[in-house]
């Protein structure tokens, strides 16, 4: 198969607003000899894009291809003998033309290589557009709900906020293992929604004391776990309303990043604060299937019903739009952004 000498990308020369967002033309990824060449049609947009963008999280060098998930064809195999001959790769039956996801930065790009063990195989019942839009969110939901903190039947659960991608997704894994949802989130549209995934209780943060109401619906206990993507406007709050022995799980920072604490902080109720970040959740061959075919049984089941609200072209505007949309505090977005990057 022949390639081109430059592909087209999402992606910054330095970091900043969202005006900093391009259309970069560059070099045809190299192929790592460990590594899958994927021809992408889909990407996810998410929170992590805009904290690269921003400078929040490190960037080695310019220019960066931004985008952490995406679905596409395969076009080109490993060559390394230890790839092609491990059980977990020749159990995936990877050929060329498969329909794949690919997880890891620099991912919005007509052509993309990765290492093979975060490539994974779409099920045929799944669409390329749902296994972008749920890859990253989806493979997030399941690890932080088992290795952050192992959500239980009985516990009671509070999701920071409940009606984005990840909420959605957290509440309906959460339900599924038999937890109790307490949702926040802006507006009673956006409460219905998270109610039809399952969430037991949503509060309207714009009109309501998160405090109170959790205390309110806890009896003056408190909830067993957190979880918290909003950050800085939420963070301080949330040791008022976790019991004692509770978790907080940090998860992201729509609000900004959370200021430092002491660790004399968690004293009083004997607290464990947790900021994972669910990369290093999928690290070897073995934590990658475990979860990604998890994360697709749950598709395939309908346990994870996967909300594409906006779709954008694949054009500097088009990335620009998508960022704006996912940051505009109290917006409409419930759900999972996606761009087009190419027909399928």
């Amino acid at each position: 198969m022949t390639f081109p000498e430059t592909v087209q990308a999402i992606g910054i020369n330095k970091v900043g607003g969202i005006e900093v967002l391009e259309k970069l033309t560059i070099p045809f990824p190299k192929q790592g000899a460990d590594e899958i060449v994927v021809k992408v049609a889909w990407g996810g947009v998410n929170s992590i894009d805009t904290y690269f963008r921003k400078g929040l999280y490190p960037i080695q060098s310019f220019p960066q291809v931004l985008g952490h998930e995406a679905s596409g064809t395969i076009v080109a195999l490993p060559t390394d003998e230890a790839a092609v001959n491990h059980p977990i790769y020749k159990g995936r039956n990877y050929k060329i033309g498969d329909r794949v996801t690919v997880l890891g930065l620099g991912s919005h790009a007509e052509y993309i290589s990765k290492p093979w063990k975060v490539v994974y195989p779409v099920p045929d019942s799944v669409k390329l557009d749902i296994a972008a839009g749920a890859l990253l969110q989806g493979l997030t939901a399941v690890t932080h709900m088992t290795e952050s903190y192992d959500v239980k039947k009985g516990d009671i659960i509070l999701i920071h906020t409940v009606a984005g991608g990840l909420g959605l997704l957290y509440t309906a894994y959460a339900k599924l293992r038999g937890a109790t949802v307490i949702g926040v989130t802006s507006t009673a549209e956006k409460a219905e929604i998270a109610k039809s995934y399952g969430a037991d209780h949503v509060i309207l943060y714009t009109k309501e004391n998160t405090v109170q109401r959790v205390l309110e619906i806890t009896r003056g206990e408190g909830v067993h776990a957190v979880f918290d993507g909003v950050g800085k406007d939420t963070f301080m709050a949330n040791f008022d309303l976790v019991r004692r022995k509770g978790t907080l799980v940090s998860v992201g920072n729509s609000s900004g990043p959370v200021d430092p604490i002491s660790p004399l902080k968690l004293a009083p109720k004997n607290l464990k604060l947790v900021r994972p970040s669910m990369p290093n959740y999928v690290v070897t061959p073995e934590e990658t299937e475990q979860y990604y075919s998890e994360l697709f049984k749950l598709i395939s089941d309908g346990v994870f019903e996967i909300r594409i609200p906006s779709t954008y072209p694949f054009t500097a505007e088009g990335a620009k739009a998508a960022q704006e949309e996912l940051t505009t505090p109290g917006g409409k977005l419930v759900g999972k952004i996606l761009i087009k990057i190419a027909d399928e």
